[in-house]
């Protein structure tokens, strides 16, 4: 969406404190031996006292309130009271709701315990490369810009990027134009440019050998085509003339 009034700009402000602080206190009440389930239900209480809905949970009947994805799975990941989680676990967590009529997207790799699997460097390059990416965008620059840079960070660090998923458009709806802000050069898409004013989700899929999605037995969740694990951070963001502002800093990406 373009903020076009003050009104609007408190309401996207105040969902995106909502998601950030639910997706934040969830990553530190996540302990070995709980179920993704359980995580999921303190998720569903956080975001019910602020007054906001899942977003998954309300547009897509998602059978969850947050997405939540172990190890190979890495995205839509079904809450589940069978999957209990484990030292070394690589686990996702991806927060969107809507409050007031916006909405709000956010999300997060970590650690569960010990990093036994190898996979910190994976999750530090991600949040490294996300923040860097977000630092280079205003009103006028190019899309693909942000692919560019995202995708010559991850091999200079060793990773791929995942080409079938990006960023997108977020505020009166979770997906919105601009869609598709890919996590790689797209020569093809030299046209687009981001607007001032405009909130956007931006988020970095680095993977340790995976260039594709494949869709788990479940029918929600995803994995790599080629195995190995992936790491995601997601922000939302409002795009201004300058550094733009992060709507959901409070997360602690």
């Amino acid at each position: 969406m373009i903020i076009k009034t003050a009104e609007e700009l408190q309401g996207i402000k105040s969902v995106s404190e909502a998601v950030a602080v639910t997706l934040q206190k969830m990553r530190a009440y996540t302990q070995i031996g709980m179920s993704t389930k359980d995580i999921d239900e303190y998720g569903r209480q956080l975001l019910e006292a602020l007054g906001a809905k899942s977003a998954p949970f309300e547009t897509y009947g998602f059978p969850g309130y947050s997405c939540i994805s172990v190890n190979k799975e890495f995205a839509h990941g079904i809450p589940s009271d069978k999957i209990k989680l484990k030292n070394g676990d690589l686990i996702n967590i991806d927060v969107s709701a809507e409050l007031g009529g916006f909405w709000s997207d956010n999300g997060s790799s970590f650690v569960v315990g010990e990093d036994i699997q190898g996979v910190q460097h994976l999750i530090d390059t991600s949040k490294e490369i996300l923040l860097e990416a977000i630092s280079k965008i205003s009103g006028g620059a190019r899309i693909s810009d942000t692919g560019r840079l995202i995708e010559t960070k991850a091999k200079k660090a060793g990773y791929t990027v995942i080409r079938d998923l990006g960023g997108h458009g977020v505020g009166r709806s979770l997906h919105e134009e601009p869609d598709g802000i890919m996590n790689y050069y797209d020569r093809y898409d030299k046209f687009r440019r981001f607007r001032k004013d405009s909130v956007v989700a931006i988020e970095t899929f680095i993977s340790t050998r995976s260039t594709f999605i494949e869709k788990a037995s479940d029918g929600w969740a995803f994995v790599g085509n080629k195995g190995g694990f992936v790491a995601q951070h997601e922000h939302t963001i409002l795009i201004t003339s300058g550094k733009p502002i992060i709507l959901t800093a409070a997360n602690g990406i």
